[in-house]
């Protein structure tokens, strides 16, 4: 069974992430810890591109969580600052490589962009009595 940290793992290197500020590089070594071992993936960040590695070494970043942890964020269900503050995630290294990087997770599995959630907001009673400009429609005496 494919865990949700390893789809996201393999999402990365599959081309171009415009989600990145193109001036955004570096190395980030991922630590997965389950049942007594690490699972070690270094990501390479240069151009837009992510290359993926599975090998230890160093890294301008290390991310440090139980897979458990990193299945969470992977699926958008925990916020990588949110397991951050609760120190279920430890992070050693280039903290701004830490905040481009949140970029590449996803949101919460029910998140909208806010033009769709407006766009298929019900209006409210007041809003369906008004007309363009937001004024009542009827005649007023």
């Amino acid at each position: 069974m494919t865990t949700p940290a390893a789809k996201l793992i393999g999402r990365l290197e599959s081309g171009r992430h415009p989600d990145l500020p193109e001036t955004t590089s570096g190395t980030v070594r991922l630590d997965l810890r389950e049942d007594g071992r690490t699972e070690h993936w270094h990501l390479t960040i240069a151009d837009q591109q992510v290359r993926v590695d599975q090998r230890g070494g160093d890294a301008d970043l290390v991310l440090r969580a139980d897979r458990a942890v990193f299945d969470r964020i992977a699926s958008g269900a925990l916020h990588p600052a949110a397991a951050l503050g609760r120190n279920d995630l430890t992070v050693h290294g280039d903290i701004r490589l830490f905040m481009m990087l949140r970029r590449l997770f996803p949101g919460p599995p029910d998140a909208r962009h806010p033009r769709e959630a407006a766009n298929s907001a019900p209006a409210t009673a007041g809003e369906a009595d008004s007309g363009p400009a937001g004024r009542a429609t009827g005649s007023q005496r």
